[in-house]
């Protein structure tokens, strides 16, 4: 899985006179009409025990929005357990793979509600996780081969973390604060109607129900897991959260295999900024191959259609030239191609427009960066330039 830093910079208001200008006014696109996202909201011991993982490592990506608990927490914990972590991580990485979201991903397809939940599953994976893996969209052989080969490592570290009693430190740690959040973002998200927006972009029916799980430990990421399911920080804002629901039940918003878009994927590998985009970026954002920057750039790209539309978005230019030290070009340029259509007015089925639009030549670079530049404010040659260090 791919990181969404605090999956903030989500999201423009609508286009005034230029690309960036906005109202700041929200205009429903189906006041008239019932609300079709049917909104659930609760938390999830196990998924953040899960997501602990990453500070328990040690890794100074995460361990900075930990200090504390860590310092209450790591005592308890051995140190041959944050080696196998540590080793853990290694492993997934290697694969390109985040260890925290990708086993919140294969862990969603079982019981996720507490740490003895997850214990279970692992134990019995072939009959609790298996199937449900292997019919979502993340399923793939080698990745479910890692998890087999991963096993007992994790196995070790779940015990570990059930002998240090997380679930006490957890309660302790959070107190009440998940349910009056979980209390208040229901009231706040009646009515926002998600699911119609994104099937008018996509162009097929989604369910209607968007589950919310309230994370502590998930800082900096938001994780779409298996289902119309997600992982957002319990502090984040509503606007914030709303924005999270519009991206992450997206994921994914097209069929790879599907001719339109391998056709669109043959455009962008001959477009040398998106390859040195992909190779030279920091590799802790994820993204680092072209088919994942190609998945989370459309939605993102969706996404910020949806929530100018749901008058809850943050600006495109500021948004883009924020986010993952600006590597989102590709997201820019799309999102500048789709306004310049009026995709948001006339919706459509996204799959095919990134068909048409790789035939006649709307993907190639000259195209591309130069929708790109019109939304982010930058000259068309000076789009992305990689931090310094990497």
């Amino acid at each position: 899985m791919n990181r969404r830093d605090c999956l903030c910079a989500l999201l423009a208001l609508p286009f005034a006179a230029t690309v960036g200008c906005a109202s700041r006014s929200p205009r429903p696109a189906s006041a008239a009409s019932p609300s079709r996202t049917r909104w659930k909201v609760a938390g999830s011991e196990g998924m953040d025990a899960l997501c602990f993982l990453n500070p328990l490592s040690g890794d100074s990506f995460y361990t900075r929005f930990y200090a504390e608990e860590l310092a209450r927490f790591s005592p308890r914990f051995p140190s041959d357990a944050v080696t196998e972590l540590q080793q853990l991580k290694a492993s997934s990485k290697a694969q390109d793979r985040l260890m925290g979201p990708f086993l919140c991903v294969v862990f969603s397809a079982g019981p996720t509600q507490t740490l003895a939940d997850l214990r279970d599953s692992l134990t019995n994976a072939e009959a609790r996780l298996l199937p449900g893996f292997r019919a979502s969209p993340y399923w793939k052989t080698e990745a479910w081969d890692w998890f087999l080969t991963a096993r007992p490592e994790l196995a070790r570290v779940l015990d570990a973390l059930a002998a240090a009693d997380f679930p006490t430190f957890r309660r302790d740690v959070l107190g009440d604060r998940v349910e009056q959040r979980a209390a208040a973002l229901r009231q706040r998200l009646a009515g926002v109607d998600v699911i119609a927006e994104q099937e008018r972009l996509l162009g097929h029916p989604l369910k209607e129900d968007i589950a919310i799980d309230l994370m502590h430990f998930s800082k900096p990421h938001g994780i779409k897991v298996i289902g119309q399911r997600f992982l957002t920080h319990l502090t984040y804002s509503d606007e914030l959260i709303i924005r999270n629901a519009a991206h992450e039940i997206l994921h994914p918003p097209f069929d790879v295999a599907h001719p339109s878009i391998r056709a669109a994927l043959e455009v962008l590998r001959r477009d040398p900024l998106l390859t040195r985009i992909v190779a030279d970026h920091d590799p802790a954002f994820g993204y680092t191959t072209l088919e994942g920057l190609f998945d989370e750039d459309t939605a993102e790209a969706l996404e910020q259609l949806i929530t100018e539309r749901l008058g809850v978005a943050v600006p495109a230019r500021e948004r883009w030239r924020k986010a993952d030290d600006g590597m989102h070009v590709l997201a820019a340029g799309l999102y500048g191609l789709l306004k310049a259509d009026g995709f948001e007015r006339t919706g459509g089925v996204i799959q095919d427009w990134l068909g048409r639009a790789a035939n006649e030549g709307r993907l190639a670079p000259a195209s591309l960066h130069a929708s790109a530049a019109g939304v982010l404010g930058l000259p068309a040659g000076q789009l992305w330039m990689p931090p310094e260090g990497t």
